[in-house]
């Protein structure tokens, strides 16, 4: 890759963009650039990590699914975002404990582990990236963590809802789509928006929910941060 072409990759991440040593230029051009496809699998739960990526456009969910076929997302990359658990890997020489794929089609730099490993170690303005980055990503996870076994799924299910109808008050998706999200079960959101609707705070209609009380979603949400 030439400095050229990296200058105009790396616009999503300043910090990398601004490393002049000459470890981070042996990186870069041997830095390969990929698209992926909505629905590509970057990496499998199981497989060797092979690669430190950086995404440059579109969205990487990374997920655990069980034996049972139950999802949970554990983190979203857009641009901008690097993988915490790709870099754990990498640190670790460990095989990946979950699975990356391609939310919508995305493009990603990889850059191959030994590349990596240099940077590391010669080249300072990379290690602080990336050992910030990890710090950045782990208090994420902890919180999302902490939101699994704590917190009370009618107010983050609220929450989520919120989140995702904006403006338009209309959420797109299904309760199993939901439930991903949330790190439950599919009948666990059913139930739950069930009783919203009972109570008048949501209409449900074939592939989108209705939020016709957004004050009743909004003051369960704030009751459970009192």
């Amino acid at each position: 890759m030439t400095q050229e072409n990296a200058a105009q990759w790396l616009q999503s991440f300043p910090a990398l963009a601004a490393i002049t040593d000459p470890a981070w230029h042996r990186v870069m051009r041997a830095a390969q650039h990929i698209t992926l496809p909505a629905e590509a699998a970057l990496f499998r739960d199981g497989e060797a990590c092979e690669n430190y990526f950086l995404v440059l456009e579109g969205i990487v969910k990374v997920r655990k699914v069980s034996e049972t076929g139950h999802e949970i997302i554990l983190y979203r990359l857009e641009a901008g975002k690097i993988c915490e658990l790709t870099t754990s890997c990498l640190l670790a020489d460990a095989d990946y404990p979950a699975e990356a794929v391609a939310e919508s089609d995305a493009r990603v730099l990889l850059i191959p582990k030994v590349y990596f490993y240099e940077a590391m170690s010669n080249s300072p303005g990379f290690r602080k990236f990336v050992f910030s980055s990890l710090d950045q990503g782990v208090h994420e996870l902890v919180n999302l963590i902490e939101e699994v076994a704590f917190g009370h799924m009618d107010h983050r299910l609220a929450r989520h809802l919120l989140d995702l109808a904006g403006q338009q008050k209309i959420v797109t998706g299904t309760h199993y789509d939901l439930a991903v999200e949330l790190g439950t079960a599919r009948e666990v959101v059913s139930r739950l928006l069930k009783e919203f609707e009972h109570r008048g705070w949501v209409k449900l209609h074939r592939g989108h929910i209705e939020i016709i009380d957004q004050g009743a979603l909004h003051e369960l949400v704030n009751n459970n941060r009192a």
